[in-house]
């Protein structure tokens, strides 16, 4: 597979196409341009987080001896600079998207998406990475969930709904969950080189929990959806992939072992999105 595909770390993607996904389909009519561009500006910031982090992380030598997926700096699969390089374009990318959305909708988004860029590099970037502090998961659950999902919305319609912030708590929670299950992963190496992850501060046990909470508070919000939307009772069908979820992370498996569930957590954000934009959709 080619290096920057690995290193873009597509299994990561769902966490931003979900909520633009829910956030677009809650809308009355859809703009195809706005619902492009935004989804432009969320995958080229996740992209850009997955190659910052890859950077970030392999000068430092956080990566060595990394249990998941290959990290194109700590690898040796390409320089440090490149993989710089590919961050920047990437935000590049998101900011010209970002400026065209707000061209067509409202120039306050150019703050918004100053503000993203500069969290998405702060998050293990700079001297003093917040994600190293234990704030990647609120940093996932503002951006991934509320400003991605109210923002999508907004875009299509110039307002901000109760029902947009209200869905944004069920995908903010599932992204977040994608983040704890990989953090709980590298929580032995992460706590090893001091980066203070929100893992390593809560250690094994709350960190499993947290997960837990984060796929119970998705799956309740979103069936609770049925009071605005009697199709959002769908998402039930995942119900059983969420327990699933939960059942593997509570039996202590650590380790390689926790690759599957990050996988499979990240499915779980794209499908139960997918039903939940398909219900406000119909």
């Amino acid at each position: 597979m080619n290096k920057w595909i690995i290193g873009a770390r597509i299994k990561t993607l769902p966490a931003a196409i979900s909520p633009v996904l829910v956030g677009t389909a809650l809308a009355t009519q859809i703009n195809w341009l706005n619902a492009t561009l935004a989804l432009t500006v969320s995958l080229s910031l996740q992209i850009a987080v997955n190659f910052a982090n890859d950077f970030s992380d392999g000068i430092r030598g956080t990566d060595n001896n990394r249990v998941g997926p290959i990290r194109l700096v700590g690898s040796g699969l390409a320089t440090a600079k490149a993989v710089k390089n590919a961050a920047f374009i990437s935000l590049a990318i998101a900011a010209i998207a970002g400026l065209f959305l707000a061209i067509q909708t409202s120039y306050w988004l150019i703050a918004v998406g100053a503000i993203s860029i500069l969290a998405a590099w702060g998050y293990t970037g700079g001297k003093k990475p917040y994600g190293y502090l234990g704030f990647g998961e609120l940093s996932v659950f503002i951006f991934f969930g509320l400003v991605a999902t109210v923002g999508s919305y907004y875009v299509q319609t110039g307002e901000i709904s109760g029902q947009s912030v209200f869905l944004s708590f069920a995908i903010g929670s599932l992204a977040c969950a994608i983040l704890v299950i990989n953090n709980l992963r590298d929580l032995p190496l992460d706590a090893k080189v001091g980066k203070k992850t929100l893992a390593v501060r809560l250690g094994d046990s709350k960190t499993r929990y947290l997960y837990v909470w984060l796929l119970i508070i998705a799956q309740v919000i979103s069936a609770y959806a049925y009071t605005f939307n009697s199709y959002a009772l769908l998402t039930l069908i995942w119900l059983p992939l969420t327990v699933r979820n939960a059942r593997l992370v509570l039996q202590g498996s650590t380790g390689q072992a926790l690759i599957p569930l990050l996988v499979n957590t990240a499915r779980l954000q794209l499908f139960l999105s997918f039903t939940l934009g398909l219900a406000l959709f119909l």
